[in-house]
């Protein structure tokens, strides 16, 4: 990338050359519009989504095998997602971790590590909670409900380019 120096007419070969002279900072009223514009993506929603998703998954476990311990299964690999993830939402969301910048970051990794050792500690139990534990059932769900939010995120700058 290059751009011409005002003053000598010389090519500037800088990195971020360019993006120096079409750079512009927004005033409060132009911010406020543009967040308008484009609201966050609330993590309930995906919470949602993924829990409608995890059911869907185990019927479908469960139409396929007639079996009610893989449709547990699956609904015990939904749940080791989506209840980490409405607990770390629940953090996420409260007015504490919006005090500063460095408490949302710190917030941020407290509840990520709260929410992975919920799922874990799910993980481990699986096996004495569950009845006719099926492995590959809770396994496909867990992947299922993850992958789900990425699709939420998907659909949603679709629907923004659509709008």
């Amino acid at each position: 990338m290059t751009a011409k120096h005002a003053d000598h007419g010389e090519l500037d070969t800088r990195p971020g050359a360019d993006d120096e002279a079409t750079f512009k900072s927004l005033s409060h009223e132009e911010a406020q519009a543009l967040m308008a514009q484009h609201p966050p993506l609330s993590p309930w929603r995906v919470v949602a989504v993924q829990a409608a998703a995890g059911v869907v998954v185990a019927a479908l476990w469960f139409a396929a095998t007639r079996e009610g311990g893989a449709a547990w299964s699956a609904l015990y690999g939904a749940a080791a997602v989506v209840l980490p993830g409405a607990l770390m939402a629940r953090g996420l969301t409260s007015r504490i971790s919006r005090a500063s910048p460095g408490a949302a970051v710190f917030g941020f990794l407290f509840w990520e590590s709260l929410k992975i050792a919920l799922a874990v500690a799910m993980l481990v139990a699986a096996a004495k909670v569950v009845p006719d534990l099926s492995w590959p059932a809770l396994l496909v769900t867990m992947v299922v409900c993850m992958k789900v939010s990425w699709l939420t995120l998907l659909r949603r700058g679709r629907r923004k380019q659509t709008s």
